[in-house]
């Protein structure tokens, strides 16, 4: 190797990145407590980034549709578009939010009525149930007159236990409290931040463009290389475009498939005249924002509030109903919708949700599909591009 400046520059670059790695590793501790200290201080900030993505979503729809340009008034109508855009997109998002608890939060509440009307019929048809067990096995009622309960030890444990752990419980109370308030002033802080963010989002891109064309150096191709000379950032700012236009489509696909749930739920509800259909069909609405598996959570949620109001066999055939339209909705509509509106086959969407939720749970199911999209097409054009370098004919990987 020819000592130029060249290679001795890369050299140092790998011997510095050696030395780096094995400090990091000697003090891997010390770096993952220095990480928790960065993400909390940044965890607004990245909050707010994940806010204003999921509401540029609908205020760019109301911002197209409604704030088109013409006549004369197109300046006042480029100052006040973006503003009335956000604000009525909070509106909308607050108004819907609001519309789920208005129809959820009663119901919930006349359930836990009910269960507490009915409380002395359950504990009424429970001891008669332990009567009726004990008549028909006798020993099993011998079995129990023999044990023995050392009722001084019993309460001498349970005394130390509260005595131990009365420290112990205040601090994990005080923790959680002091996490809940985090995590209240971190979301408002986020969504300040969100706001800001949508109202400059253009020149805030420009600004991040400038810095990248003047710090990425541009990447030097040989003459006789069959690849176009384009430099570093355009390609990063290409895979952002497609990134961003994949998550946007799988946003506004998953919102899309939440609806067609929540229909079909209530129309089934409503034929085979359920309780709580209205109810149920908005919370499976809601909880069908966590792909494919969250409708499970509302399941069992209309499953109980089904058990409480009509008893055992009218919350079995709930389940059998539920599952059946859940069913048809996972394998033909989902894989379609959300598949279709991120550029992704049926059959890797489905891949994409089971290895996002074996790895990182609902995080990555919501995550996994789109980013899978993006990695989809990028190896897609690759493939293309090196079938057309090597000429390979068309025919012969049909």
């Amino acid at each position: 190797m020819d000592l130029n400046r060249r290679n001795v520059k890369k050299i140092l670059f790998i011997v510095a990145c050696a030395i780096v790695l094995f400090l990091g590793l000697q003090n891997i501790s010390n770096l993952y407590t220095f990480g928790k200290i960065v993400f909390s201080l940044l965890s607004p900030f990245l909050m707010g980034l994940c806010i204003a993505f999921i509401l540029n979503v609908p205020m760019k729809f109301i911002e197209e549709k409604l704030f088109r340009l013409g006549g004369k008034h197109d300046r006042l109508v480029r100052k006040i578009k973006r503003p009335l855009s956000l604000v009525l997109t909070i509106i909308f998002v607050l108004l819907l939010i609001f519309f789920v608890m208005f129809i959820i939060i009663p119901e919930l509440g006349n359930t836990f009525d009910i269960i507490q009307r009915n409380i002395p019929v359950y504990i009424g048809k429970i001891n008669s149930w332990i009567t009726q067990l004990l008549v028909d096995f006798p020993e099993l009622d011998n079995w129990i007159s023999t044990i023995t309960i050392d009722w001084n030890k019993l309460g001498d444990t349970v005394f130390s236990f509260l005595s131990n752990g009365a420290g112990s419980v205040l601090n994990t109370t005080v923790s959680a409290a002091t996490s809940v308030i985090s995590g209240v002033v971190n979301f408002f802080l986020g969504a300040v931040f969100a706001c800001y963010v949508l109202l400059q989002k253009e020149k805030l891109s420009r600004q991040v463009k400038q810095i990248l064309y003047a710090f990425v150096p541009e990447k030097k191709y040989d003459e006789t290389s069959l690849k176009s000379d384009t430099h570093r950032v355009d390609k990063f700012l290409s895979i952002c475009r497609l990134a961003n236009r994949t998550f946007s489509n799988f946003i506004a696909g998953q919102c899309t498939e939440a609806v067609i749930l929540g229909v079909m739920f209530f129309v089934a509800l409503s034929i085979f005249q359920f309780k709580y259909a209205l109810m149920i069909s908005v919370m499976t609405a809601f909880f069908a924002l966590i792909p494919i598996f969250g409708a499970v959570i509302s399941m069992f949620i209309g499953a109980f509030l089904i058990l409480m109001a009509d008893g055992p066999m009218q919350a079995l055939w709930f389940i059998v109903l539920f599952q059946v339209v859940q069913q048809i909705e996972g394998n033909f509509i989902y894989p379609h919708v959300v598949g279709n509106s991120v550029g992704l086959p049926s059959i890797w969407v489905l891949v994409a949700v089971t290895l996002g939720a074996s790895t990182m749970g609902v995080v990555g199911m919501l995550i996994n599909i789109p980013l899978f999209s993006v990695i989809y097409v990028l190896i897609k054009e690759e493939v293309g591009e090196r079938l057309r370098e090597k000429k390979v004919p068309p025919d012969s990987i049909q």
